[in-house]
């Protein structure tokens, strides 16, 4: 449990740190309120279009592998938010995070669901959210502070690294013995 909690608090951090600072970065390239509700309104349909098709995947992959693609894939996305300078290319960008976000989601709860334990579920769940949250709430205060010293990229550069370091904590993890679920 310790190695799950580790990566998803890598992973936690790097978006809970990124979101306000996201809505800041797509203010100043929207032209209206209405398109940042347009681009977060992309970000839940792509999402929810996704849901189904994520679930038959992790069924037949497995969570672990899913949370990997999830994290090289965020790794990726940040990398790249930063040469954003389109409405166009935020909406493209929305609908990735929103696939992303759904794989996340359904591999996160498919993962916690197969780890062994002691005692009750619902206090391991309960551990588990608790340090994950707690990383990420002093990440996004800290960040605030960093913002004097840093431009918002450095932010999505750093943000990038954490989810690189998420999923490779998940690889080294597990030992190279990523299995699919139906083996």
């Amino acid at each position: 449990m310790r190695w799950f909690i580790l990566s998803q608090s890598f992973a936690m951090t790097a978006a809970s740190v990124s979101f306000p600072f996201y809505l800041l970065f797509i203010q100043n390239i929207g032209r209206s309120v209405s398109s940042f509700g347009f681009a977060y309104g992309l970000f839940t349909l792509s999402a929810a279009i996704c849901h189904r098709l994520i679930g038959k995947l992790a069924d037949h992959s497995g969570g672990l592998k899913l949370l990997i693609f999830y994290a090289v894939g965020m790794s990726f996305i940040f990398l790249v938010i930063p040469s954003v300078n389109s409405i166009e290319m935020v909406y493209m960008i929305q609908i990735i995070l929103g696939i992303l976000g759904a794989v996340q989601k359904t591999s996160e709860k498919l993962v916690l669901s197969e780890i062994p334990h002691d005692g009750s579920r619902g206090r391991m769940i309960g551990n588990y959210h608790y340090w994950t949250s707690l990383s990420s709430s002093f990440a996004v205060m800290g960040t605030g502070l960093l913002l004097n010293y840093f431009t918002i990229h450095y932010i999505f550069y750093g943000c990038s690294i954490f989810f690189l370091v998420s999923g490779i904590s998940l690889i080294i993890s597990h030992g190279g013995k990523i299995q699919t679920a139906n083996k």
